[in-house]
């Protein structure tokens, strides 16, 4: 199955630029590009820092929460 991409692109000054065309583009990406985009940024930082990446994941912990009883 192939997979269509959407480029989008803008040319203007840097001084006359305002964040609407940023806002509007994640806003049509959706919440799971713009979680993928967030979760590549961390695996490049870990990978300028020299770390393994194949072996982070997010941690995760489990705890059991109950209401005090009175």
């Amino acid at each position: 199955m192939e997979s269509t991409r959407k480029i989008t692109a803008r040319l203007s000054h840097l001084k006359d630029n305002d964040r609407s065309f940023d806002l509007e583009f994640w806003q049509q990406a959706g919440a799971e590009a713009i979680f993928a985009a967030a979760w590549q940024m961390v695996l490049d930082m870990l990978l300028m820092r020299g770390e393994n990446v194949d072996q982070f994941r997010l941690q995760r912990s489990i705890e059991n929460i109950e209401r005090l009883r009175r």
